[in-house]
């Protein structure tokens, strides 16, 4: 899609934005989308725009998702996530109806913020503010993305990772089909974590490095551990490739269980640093998560940085 008619449909939704960069190159937050980030490089957006979710609502029924790169709160599922507070698969309204704004913005570096009352699987209510930290690089067929997603603890008393568990979590989406896959390094297979069911037959190792499909014949998600340090994506129907990398949590937390999973489990699986979702909606996901300490206490700042280049193909 076109920049301009993507702004233009967010005029016509009336959905505030901010516009770093040009419509040439930049980026578009989408401070009334969830704060989603969508990366402009030659006139085009390149991540994946859901008109349906720039004009409508999303209630409990029905998620519109609205494509672009997001900031949400991990874990998903598990009695400590917050996408089943009301006991089926939901988006924290907090979340899905935020309202950002911009706190400070120079010609490359803009961030927004958001407050967002959270409930996790167990009832628990967790005040946060979510804030994304956006600066802006122009390479030659390249446009690269810094984020320094945060997610500050609002409550008045501390609590354990035992009664608390969260952490960043920001999940870059983009169309996808026939060709489309993504790599990663060279991992022992025994540590790729499926979330669903097997993906295996998914993927093949080539040299050095990993190539799963997300062409949306299977719908599945993987999990990848600390030591994996890089995702690219590749779209040869575009030209399109994006690699992401991710900054180590600060000393004292640790990456966190981030899979769907019942409420009545506990988040007992292998920490998540990336992670790729394949839809057989026509979409995927490259993603990236952080830390939690053992004890989050007032006025907490859990930091995410993630570096995203989006680059087309010559």
């Amino acid at each position: 899609m076109r920049c301009a008619k993507f702004l233009s449909l967010l005029d016509k939704g009336k959905r505030r934005y901010h516009l770093l960069g040009t419509e040439k190159t930049g980026v578009v937050a989408g401070l009334d989308l969830e704060g989603r980030l969508f990366a402009v490089l030659n006139g085009e957006v390149l991540n994946r725009v859901n008109p349906e979710a720039c004009l409508g609502t999303s209630t409990k029924s029905k998620y519109l998702n609205p494509g672009g790169d997001g900031l949400w709160p991990a874990p998903e599922g598990s009695c400590l996530g917050y996408e089943y507070a009301t006991g089926a698969w939901r988006v924290p309204p907090g979340l899905s109806g935020a309202r950002y704004w911009v706190v400070a913005a120079t010609r490359n570096a803009v961030t927004i913020r958001a407050e967002i009352d959270l409930i996790n699987g167990s009832g628990r209510g967790v005040p946060t503010a979510f804030e994304r930290r956006i600066s802006l690089a122009q390479r030659k067929n390249a446009v690269v993305l810094t984020v320094t997603e945060c997610i500050e603890y609002l409550g008045p008393n501390a609590v354990s990772r035992a009664e608390c568990l969260l952490a960043p979590w920001t999940l870059c989406q983009f169309d996808c089909g026939l060709g489309c896959g993504v790599f990663f390094p060279k991992v022992n297979a025994k540590f790729v974590r499926d979330l669903y069911d097997p993906s295996d037959d998914q993927r093949a190792l080539q040299g050095e490095r990993w190539f799963t499909r997300t062409d949306c014949g299977k719908r599945y998600q993987i999990s990848l551990p600390k030591s994996t340090e890089w995702l690219e994506y590749v779209d040869p129907r575009n030209g399109l490739r994006v690699r992401r990398t991710a900054a180590v949590p600060p000393a004292g937390m640790g990456y966190v269980d981030i899979a769907d999973q019942p409420t009545d489990r506990k988040p007992d699986g292998a920490g998540t640093r990336f992670s790729v979702y394949s839809d057989m909606g026509g979409f995927m996901e490259i993603e990236a998560a952080g830390g939690c300490p053992k004890r989050i206490t007032p006025g907490l700042v859990l930091p995410l940085t993630v570096t995203t280049e989006y680059r087309r193909l010559a």
